[in-house]
């Protein structure tokens, strides 16, 4: 496939990930190459036009408006092949470098800052009205139609320089970070497409110097790189079919972003349906929430909102990171007794409460321990979040053991015994990343309010907050400050709970009862009286097996999305590379 060819596909290569600005910079390498639009035969030679500017800057600096500039170095080897007809120059060569301007004091001119030079291509500059005379000093001066290049990190790599245009008084000055080139029978916008193409600013990154956050372009790199220089009439075909596909990109995108629009929209409609449903008017408020076994009118309604979307959300869904309001979802649902139906047969959760407070009891009276505290049961009206009837609420503290070692930190050792910290707590599974360790002879004298046991859960207390997962180590290990074990009392589906505190419901719960602003954390006194929704011990089991089934839909999902925007990467990759290719590389791969 050569240039013409890929630019005529663009609609449908736009599709891919990232493709717009992409395609944007492909379109400014291939105006720099001479790829862009066809060579015409009649066009007067850039050697010509060399010869021209050579005249006039020799009558410029005769008349003595400029002075007479530096010697030009040899040029390098050419970076890329271009058309017979172009030649190879170099800015200082087909422009005057910092120009000055002169003006009486009290004329008005324009003053630009760097916020209002864009990246963008196609997006003037902007400026401000100042006397001439407070800006004349100190600033980088320029007049209309100079060509300004951001030479300071990270303005540089992001592609910040302007032709200067609409001036008052057609003069100005600005930042003194600019390198600025006044352009002789060469046009200022093609001088511009140079300045933001690939090649110029991927070539320019290294030769930066300076520290770092203060590195710049270096004036010899700006004025002395070899420039590919067309014939006049060329340079304007090249600026008129430039601006003609930068506009079919800003349309691309604005089509994207009405198509993503859209999908979000309905997407999110969906999904709030499903999380805050509406009660039918009349409704009874006591059936409002209790999930498919219902027959009332609301859940029916319920029942077909949520079957709709998920059939629909796939289809809606084309980002990975649209994934995440998802599980979310599904998270909202399950913690809410809306994910599975409820069964008339299950042992009622009230019968669970029991037994889980009749073994606290037990613990409490075998061990002594001075922590394990008999609290009254919160009510369903704390939750402030319509359950099924056949659920129950009940307090972090009666269900379970606090083992938390917060205060401070033992001292870590290179090997031994394996340290869990908050790093290691993620939102809804524990990775052993970053490995720390304490000695043997610190886990004896530190672990003395008790052991953490497979399938307890991790809980950290700030930075992050209320990130939860289940523990799933078998050797021995120590807890570290900012996190929390919580450890049933008796049997109880842990992964349920671990669900449950990822859900928003209960994340907002948290979050409004934590201190602090810009690290937020949440003290075990206010921690231990909130409420938790519980299920029948075998509705837990059925959420559980729910949710692991539409979390793997999930991750197909995702993985599905993550895939198909690699292969679109790739093949825009491939297809970039193929048009950018030099036309006797393409022929010799057509012959084999």
């Amino acid at each position: 496939m050569n240039a013409e060819r890929l630019l005529s596909a663009y609609e449908k290569i736009a599709d891919a990930p990232d493709a717009i600005a992409r395609l944007r910079r492909f379109v400014l390498d291939l105006a720099v190459r001479g790829k862009l639009v066809p060579q015409d035969a009649n066009d007067e030679p850039a050697s010509e036009l060399l010869k021209r500017i050579a005249k006039e800057k020799a009558r410029l600096v005769k008349a003595g408006e400029i002075r007479k500039p530096k010697a030009i170095p040899a040029l390098p080897e050419p970076p890329f092949p271009i058309p017979s007809n172009w030649r190879w120059s170099q800015l200082a060569e087909i422009g005057v470098l910092s120009p000055r301007n002169e003006a009486p004091d009290t004329l008005e001119a324009s003053f630009v800052p760097m916020p209002l030079i864009a990246a963008e291509y196609g997006v003037a500059n902007q400026h401000e009205i100042r006397p001439w005379g407070e800006i004349k000093k100190g600033y980088t001066h320029f007049a209309e139609g100079d060509v300004g290049l951001a030479k300071i990190t990270p303005c540089f790599e992001n592609g910040k320089s302007t032709v200067f245009r609409n001036l008052t008084g057609g003069i100005g000055t600005g930042t003194t970070e600019l390198h600025i080139v006044r352009p002789l029978f060469v046009d200022q916008d093609y001088i511009l497409l140079f300045l933001k193409s690939p090649h110029f600013i991927e070539t320019g990154i290294p030769r930066m110097t300076g520290t770092a956050g203060q590195k710049r372009v270096p004036t010899e790199y700006f004025a002395h790189s070899p420039f590919p220089l067309p014939p006049l009439a060329e340079q304007h075909r090249i600026v008129a079919k430039v601006d003609a596909l930068m506009g079919l990109c800003d349309r691309l995108k604005t089509a994207r972003e009405q198509r993503e629009t859209v999908r979000d929209r309905l997407a999110a409609a969906s999904l709030a349906r499903l999380n805050a449903p509406d009660p039918e008017p009349g409704a009874d408020p006591a059936k409002v929430g209790t999930g498919f076994a219902s027959g009332s009118a609301t859940n029916e309604k319920f029942q077909a909102d949520a079957r709709f979307a998920l059939d629909a959300l796939p289809a809606l869904t084309t980002r990975p990171d649209q994934i995440k309001a998802l599980r979310q979802t599904i998270l909202n649902l399950a913690v809410r007794g809306k994910l599975v139906p409820q069964d008339p047969n299950d042992e009622p959760a009230s019968e669970l409460l029991k037994r889980i407070a009749r073994a606290k009891a037990e613990r409490k009276k075998k061990t002594g321990d001075a922590r394990i505290k008999i609290e009254p049961d919160p009510t369903p009206d704390e939750l402030n979040m319509p359950i099924p009837v056949e659920w129950a609420v009940q307090s972090f503290e009666n269900l379970f053991l606090f083992i938390d070692y917060r205060g401070n930190t033992p001292p870590k050792t290179d090997e031994g015994i394996p340290l869990i910290t908050a790093k290691n707590i993620r939102m809804g599974y524990l990775n052993r990343e970053p490995r720390e360790f304490i000695s043997k002879a610190t886990f004896k004298t530190w672990m003395t309010r008790g052991f953490p046991e497979i399938g307890d859960l991790f809980f950290t207390t700030e930075a992050p907050l209320a990130n939860v997962c289940l523990n799933d180590i078998e050797e021995p290990f120590a807890l570290a400050q900012r996190a929390i074990c919580f450890q049933p009392y008796a049997k109880i589906d842990t992964k349920f709970l671990m669900f449950a505190l990822m859900s928003d419901v209960m994340q907002s719960l948290i979050d409004k009862h934590a201190t602090g602003m810009t690290a937020k954390g949440i003290k075990a006194a206010k921690l231990k009286p909130l409420p938790i929704p519980i299920p029948p011990l075998a509705e837990q089991h059925r959420i559980v097996a729910k949710v692991d089934e539409l979390m793997a839909l999930c991750d197909r999902l995702e993985a599905s999305l993550t895939a198909t925007a690699a292969t679109s990467r790739r093949l825009l990759d491939a297809l970039l590379a193929e048009a950018l290719a030099p036309a006797e590389d393409r022929e010799m791969e057509a012959a084999e």
